[in-house]
């Protein structure tokens, strides 16, 4: 029987990438349909008491997420989906930034044109991006953030790794997160990172 999946992403998470992958190869291994939704990292921490060095890193971090909504808006699942994989190749992989000739780079790369750049700057978009965040974010409470995922309707924070499980792997990994999904009283599993990111 299908699982039916959700997952807020915003494309300047690393660990909402890290997660995404695992997704991908979940798909090869398990019978799963995802749903790919946005979140934004710069509307959950506008009023949050941050560290100022995680506040500068927010700077900008409503462009890339403008970009996916208008591309979400005009052509749906798979060439946002798409235009998450080329921008968070460049973002995450090669370290590249996020500006707006790097953003340029991934919509030609999916085959869409450059004027979508425009929607960096362009806050049209923000009252869609808002909604769809509080589609995710309002089901798991407080405290959270990306990546959240949905797996037949239940949804949480996490799981947060810091490196993609791959294969068969990833299909236990998946089989847990069901499995937990599934029971109504389980809330919480965390431990202290201690591994660096591993985007490979």
């Amino acid at each position: 029987m299908t699982t039916k999946a959700e997952f807020w992403f915003d494309p300047l998470c690393p660990f909402a990438w890290i997660t995404s992958r695992w997704i991908l190869e979940v798909e090869q291994v398990r019978d799963i349909e995802v749903h790919w939704r946005i979140m934004s990292l710069g509307y959950l921490n506008q009023d949050k008491d941050i560290p100022e060095e995680y506040r500068k890193m927010l700077e900008g971090a409503w462009g890339p997420v403008r970009i996916c909504m208008a591309v979400d808006q005009d052509h749906g699942q798979e060439k946002v989906f798409a235009l998450y994989t080329a921008m968070g190749t460049r973002i995450h992989r090669e370290q590249r930034g996020r500006d707006k000739d790097v953003m340029a780079e991934a919509l030609a790369e999916v085959g869409l044109p450059a004027s979508y750049v425009d929607a960096f700057d362009d806050a049209q978009y923000d009252e869609a991006i808002i909604a769809s965040h509080h589609l995710g974010m309002d089901q798991v409470g407080d405290e959270v953030g990306t990546p959240t995922i949905s797996i037949d309707g239940v949804a949480f924070f996490g799981p947060v790794m810091t490196s993609i499980p791959k294969g068969e792997e990833a299909g236990k990994v998946w089989d847990g997160a069901v499995a937990l999904a599934a029971y109504p009283y389980f809330f919480e599993l965390k431990r202290s990172r201690n591994q660096p990111l591993d985007f490979s």
